[in-house]
């Protein structure tokens, strides 16, 4: 490692590899806020805090859910079992009796009766099969 009292070449290499790495990891992180002469200030922090996600409840998960595949299996442009339309057993009980009211709404009253059909049926059984927070049977049931 040395010769005559002096570090060699690679044992200077191993020795300042790491000390030059945490510099250089280190050159770019100065405090928030504090200027780069090169760049010119910084921008001024935000004013106002920003808005954090959103969440949706099960309910309203189970309304949006079943609704859409209601219009497509009204439309006959889906079919598939409840796991591939990514259900719950429960709520595809609501989507099958939401979908043959509305065979007969469209059949006697028309498109547009169809869809409020769907919407409104699909919002109350949602919202009571959730109303206690959650379903009271088994998660695919």
């Amino acid at each position: 490692m040395t010769t005559g009292g002096t570090p060699t070449a690679g044992a200077a290499a191993r020795l300042l590899g790491p000390a030059l790495l945490a510099g250089l990891l280190t050159a770019g992180c100065g405090s928030p806020g504090a200027a780069d002469a090169r760049s010119g200030p910084s921008a001024p922090p935000p004013s106002s805090p920003s808005a954090g996600p959103s969440t949706t409840s099960p309910g309203e998960l189970c309304t949006r859910v079943v609704a859409h595949w209601a219009r497509e299996v009204l439309d006959s442009t889906s079919y598939g079992d409840y796991q591939s339309m990514g259900l719950s057993n429960g709520q595809y009980d609501i989507l099958r009796t939401v979908v043959d009211a509305a065979r007969t709404a469209r059949k006697h009253q028309g498109p547009s009766a169809a869809d409020e059909l769907i919407d409104r049926e699909t919002a109350e059984r949602c919202a009571a099969r959730y109303r206690p927070g959650s379903p009271t049977e088994g998660p695919w049931q």
